[in-house]
């Protein structure tokens, strides 16, 4: 699933089944520089931190900015993310 800011990949393992979902961030240079990169880090892996009690368990989820990603405000990020990532859990969910 993606947008003009993140891209969410949403992954279920047999594997993981049962142990707490992982959340990784790619933010890379085309994003800005490092104080750029490190700001939309941060912001994203706020947002997680607080989504993490709600997420279904067993699931890898990869989360890539685009440039775009480093011009977004907080809200708009944390909007786009949330949506994106219901989006990839009711599609593991559908897929079953």
């Amino acid at each position: 699933m993606g947008s003009r800011l993140l891209v969410v990949h949403v992954h279920r393992t047999d594997a993981r089944t049962g142990y707490p979902s992982r959340v990784g961030f790619v933010v890379s240079r085309a994003v800005g520089g490092a104080v750029r990169r490190n700001l939309v880090k941060r912001r994203l892996r706020e947002i997680m931190r607080a989504e993490l009690p709600v997420l279904p368990t067993g699931l890898d989820v990869v989360v890539r900015a685009n440039p775009a990603a480093a011009e977004a405000s907080f809200e708009e990020l944390r909007e786009t993310l949330i949506s994106l990532c219901h989006r990839g859990f009711r599609r593991i969910e559908a897929a079953g």
